[in-house]
């Protein structure tokens, strides 16, 4: 039934990610249950309570109500526990640390890195999506994402930062194909990226927690909303199906917070 299921769910054109998850999910509860009831369901619920942060509680839940769509138990379905909000952003890069990190990785000649870190915060890319950028898409200007739901998502590269990566790849004489290649001439991975940036964290003195692909998202939306206050827009660009989502980046990170706190709280 599983396999049945993937290939449902590859009918449906999720990303790979979203497939993978999908299926850890169904599998985990099927090596904690030897049937499909209400009462397994709830249970399966109160240990994912117990064992994961909210967010990937509803994650969870989201891919066992797929399972029960397909298997046809929709009447089972779990209800998501409710998220608190919370009023900062945490752990996201500061652009004084982006600009540093840009210019000691310029400095010391790591081209390719230095523009994989400017491709994650110019143009908001999540990592799964930045490992499929190929040179043609630096040519043309954008990379077309086809989502879930038949959507399609634009994502936009910069014309300054194309016309710096064109002279980046004629001088290393590459003209197709997948643009961030390891040292075996294979496309990086989205866990290579992530270990590589915590490496380069550590070795210019910044502090590893808001060293992440996913931070110079954050960092793109906060720099856009700065000096382009459209959120309706940033949304789209973002591939947010709700505004809603988009809005946390009108809060102040954790950080900022503290410093306007410690400035003007003197009584």
């Amino acid at each position: 039934m599983v396999n049945d299921f993937e290939t449902h769910l590859r009918k449906e054109n999720l990303s790979e990610n979203t497939i993978t998850s999908y299926l850890m999910t169904v599998k985990l509860f099927e090596s904690l249950t030897d049937e499909i009831t209400k009462k397994s369901l709830l249970a399966f619920k109160g240990y994912l309570v117990e064992t994961y942060k909210p967010k990937t509680v509803n994650l969870r839940i989201q891919a066992i109500n797929k399972y029960l769509d397909f298997i046809k138990k929709e009447k089972l379905r779990l209800a998501p526990i409710k998220l608190q909000q919370k009023t900062f952003l945490e752990n996201v890069i500061s652009d004084a640390d982006y600009k540093y990190l840009k210019s000691q990785l310029k400095k010391d000649g790591n081209w390719e890195w230095y523009f994989v870190v400017r491709y994650l915060a110019a143009t908001g890319a999540r990592v799964s999506e930045l490992v499929q950028i190929k040179v043609e898409h630096v040519q043309i200007g954008y990379y077309d994402i086809y989502a879930k739901g038949g959507k399609i998502r634009r994502l936009y590269i910069p014309k300054k930062l194309r016309e710096e990566t064109q002279k980046w790849l004629k001088e290393i004489n590459l003209s197709s194909g997948f643009l961030f290649l390891n040292r075996f001439g294979n496309r990086i991975t989205t866990r290579g990226v992530a270990q590589q940036l915590k490496n380069f964290a550590l070795r210019y003195g910044i502090n590893p927690k808001v060293v992440y692909p996913h931070s110079f998202r954050h960092r793109f939306a906060k720099n856009f909303l700065e000096k382009f206050n459209d959120i309706a827009l940033l949304a789209d660009l973002m591939g947010h199906e709700s505004i809603e989502t988009t809005r946390i980046y009108l809060r102040r990170t954790s950080t900022e917070q503290q410093e306007i706190v410690d400035k003007i709280i003197t009584w």
